[in-house]
C-alpha cells in the first residue's frame, strides 16, 4: 500500500507500467470537475472510473481484495477513511472471489486505518486488503483500475 499527495505522484511511475499513463492523465484533468463514469486509458488494463457513492460507516464497509488490479483510490469531494489490513490474514469470506468482477469481499475489519485527504491517493496491491468508502453523506471519488 502506498499513500502520498497526488503532487508527489512522480516518484512512483516506475513502481508499475502502468502508473506513468494513470499519473500523467490525474495530473493533466481537473479531476473536480470530471464527469461521472468510466475512461479507458489502455483498454480495459488502465481504467478511470468516476465515481459517487454514499459513504459508510465502519461497520458497514467491506473489506476487499483483487487479483489482477491495483486500485489508485483518490478522494475528490473530502476526507475518506480507508481501511488496510493484508490479504493473508484476511479470513471472514463474506462473497467468495468473482473472476469477472476482480474482488473478494471479507466481514474482516481493518488492522488500520487511514485518512485519505482530497487530491491525496491511496494505492492498494493484491496483497492489501482494503476497506473503502468510510465517510458520511454522497462522496465523489476517482478510481484507477491497473491491471497487474
Amino acid at each position: 500500500m502506498i499513500l502520498d499527495k497526488l503532487s508527489n505522484s512522480g516518484l512512483y511511475e516506475n513502481v508499475h507500467p502502468g502508473f506513468a499513463k494513470a499519473f500523467n492523465f490525474l495530473q493533466t484533468n481537473d479531476l473536480q470537475n470530471l464527469a461521472l463514469g468510466k475512461i479507458e486509458l489502455s483498454g480495459k488494463d488502465i481504467v478511470v472510473n468516476i465515481v459517487e457513492m454514499e459513504g459508510k460507516t465502519t461497520a458497514q464497509a467491506k473489506m476487499e481484495t483483487h487479483a489482477n488490479f491495483i486500485d489508485i483510490q483518490i478522494p475528490i469531494s473530502g476526507t475518506e477513511v480507508m481501511g488496510w489490513k493484508p490479504t493473508a490474514d484476511l479470513q471472514e469470506v463474506t462473497h467468495a472471489y468473482d473472476a469477472e468482477k476482480d474482488v473478494a469481499l471479507y466481514a474482516d475489519k481493518a488492522s488500520n486505518l487511514i485518512e485519505v485527504h482530497p487530491l491525496e491517493f491511496a494505492i492498494f496491491f493484491p496483497q492489501d486488503g482494503h476497506q473503502p468508502g468510510i465517510v458520511s453523506g454522497i462522496h465523489k471519488k476517482i478510481i484507477v483500475k491497473i491491471r497487474v
